[in-house]
């Protein structure tokens, strides 16, 4: 019964990820989008907008990480893997990647 239940939390995890890294990717362009399209033409947009998408991003960006850490053994991520999954965090569109090649049982 405690196993299921543990299989039960894994697979809500996986899927919380799998979410996470999309809306990670998407805020990560939202980012970029706000600094080099609406900043040189409209300064005060920028500003009002900088706090929320950033803000938003932040705590995409560490709910990533972390459920990375613990979906990491249900995933069987070598030593490599996991390395290519945080920093794909780091980089533009790699969080979109991360969510088709190596998201397995969601």
């Amino acid at each position: 019964m405690l196993l299921l239940n543990f299989d039960i939390k894994l697979k809500i995890m996986t899927k919380l990820f799998k979410f996470t890294a999309i809306a990670e990717g998407i805020s990560y362009l939202a980012l970029f989008f706000n600094m080099l399209i609406i900043k040189p033409s409209n300064i005060e947009l920028y500003k009002i907008l900088l706090f929320p998408i950033g803000m938003t991003h932040g705590i995409l960006f560490i709910l990533y990480v972390a459920l990375a850490f613990l979906i990491r053994k249900n995933q069987n991520w070598n030593i490599k893997e996991m390395f290519l999954v945080q920093l794909a965090s780091l980089l533009p569109l790699a969080t979109f990647y991360i969510e088709k090649k190596y998201i397995k049982n969601a």
